[in-house]
């Protein structure tokens, strides 16, 4: 790390430490390459504060109180984690070029941003060989996934044996660490039948979810937390799948009847989960998935959006989900595509129509498009561009 740098950081470090019980909170770093001028802090996805870098590429923030939790920094395209409560003074260094494998976090609150830190590196590099555990049997399946999981559970162990982590930040890493492995037992029966062609949901062992006994769905400490998050998404779908599969048509673990299918997931949510925040992107991620991935009827697509609005009609999302759901509208069969400008990541700026003509010329030499072929053409077209509100989950 710049030898100045590390002046200021034991500078403040020492100054906190004379009085930790002290509410504001320092966190500063270095960014080598950087990719923007500047790093946004969010909590959840509202914009706390931006810091622009300066010559040395070096960023800080000071806050004389702050809301403990976690927190998101984005230096554009990448976004990762900091949790922050009052008396931190923490530092960060990372390249761009290698980003989250070459970040580094020290200082005062530096164990359990490290350690998610950790566990989010580990999820990626054991996504290959838990792929391939998916055709193992249910009891096979389970003992290698509790046994990576374990792996994660000793090194917080022997973390939280040093006294250094509190209370919720203690119910966050360990959060971090269950979620994504009982992720891995929602998904388990599915991909199991797309590798196998075996339908094992019948064969599973009757523990095998016991974990859902200890589920929490109105912890606010956990809304944005990924691992929470995503286990939350495949939850519903999960239970959606094994209690409607009459009403959906289900037929060798493949949904027919998407409408009714995406509407039981709503019913779900909104019976299950108590947080507000969670409630709402969780909503929104289901509004997203079916309305952008299904290519339903106009028809279909009403229906849902009616009972969307009846459920969740307060939602936080609403505006942008009732502007999606007239963009979909547009680009039915028959219908002008609306000439809404819209920016690449390399800055390019073009409209939806202007999108949509250039990538039709890639289906001409099949013949005129399908009915529905607009949305798949357009969606094409936008794979470059950037997605809606990329501070939310989805």
């Amino acid at each position: 790390m710049n030898r100045n740098l590390l002046y200021l950081f034991f500078l403040v470090l020492g100054s906190c430490a004379a009085e930790k019980s002290s509410p504001s909170v320092f966190f500063a770093g270095e960014i080598v390459n950087p990719t923007s001028n500047h790093i946004v802090l969010l909590k959840g996805d509202v914009v706390i504060d931006s810091a622009e870098l300066d010559d040395n590429n070096r960023f800080s923030f000071t806050f004389d109180s702050i809301s403990e939790g976690l927190y998101h920094f984005n230096h554009d395209p990448e976004l990762q984690y900091v949790y922050l409560e009052k008396g931190d003074s923490l530092v960060v260094r990372l390249n761009t070029s290698d980003f989250d494998e070459s970040l580094v976090f020290s200082g005062d609150g530096e164990e359990l941003n490290n350690f998610l830190l950790e566990v989010f590196l580990a999820h990626e590099d054991e996504a290959s060989s838990v792929r391939s555990m998916y055709r193992l049997s249910p009891t096979d399946f389970e003992r290698n996934v509790d046994s990576l999981k374990q792996l994660k559970l000793d090194v917080l162990n022997d973390i939280d044996s040093e006294g250094k982590l509190s209370k919720k930040e203690l119910k966050i890493a360990n959060a971090s660490v269950d979620y994504n492995y009982n992720t891995y037992k929602e998904e388990y029966p599915f991909k199991h039948k797309r590798l196998t062609g075996k339908n094992i949901l019948e064969e599973l062992p009757s523990n095998f979810y016991d974990y859902r006994k200890d589920l929490t769905f109105d912890d606010k400490d956990l809304t944005y937390l990924r691992p929470y998050y995503n286990f939350m998404i495949n939850h519903v779908g999960n239970m959606s799948f094994m209690t409607c599969s009459h009403a959906c048509s289900i037929k060798n673990n493949v949904v027919r009847n998407q409408l009714h299918f995406n509407k039981h997931k709503l019913h779900i949510i909104d019976s299950l989960v108590k947080e507000k925040e969670l409630k709402d992107n969780l909503f929104r991620y289901v509004a997203f998935d079916y309305l952008l991935k299904v290519h339903d009827s106009e028809e279909n697509n009403e229906e849902f959006i009616s009972g969307f609005r009846e459920l969740s009609n307060n939602n936080r999302h609403m505006r942008e989900i009732d502007a999606l759901y007239e963009g979909i509208k547009n680009i039915q069969p028959k219908k002008e595509i609306p000439n809404v400008p819209v920016t690449s990541t390399d800055g390019d700026t073009l409209t939806l129509q202007q999108i949509a003509a250039k990538n039709k010329k890639r289906y001409s030499i099949f013949g005129p498009p399908r009915t529905g072929c607009t949305l798949k053409i357009l969606k094409e077209g936008l794979n470059n561009f950037h997605p809606i509100n990329q501070n939310t989950p989805m």
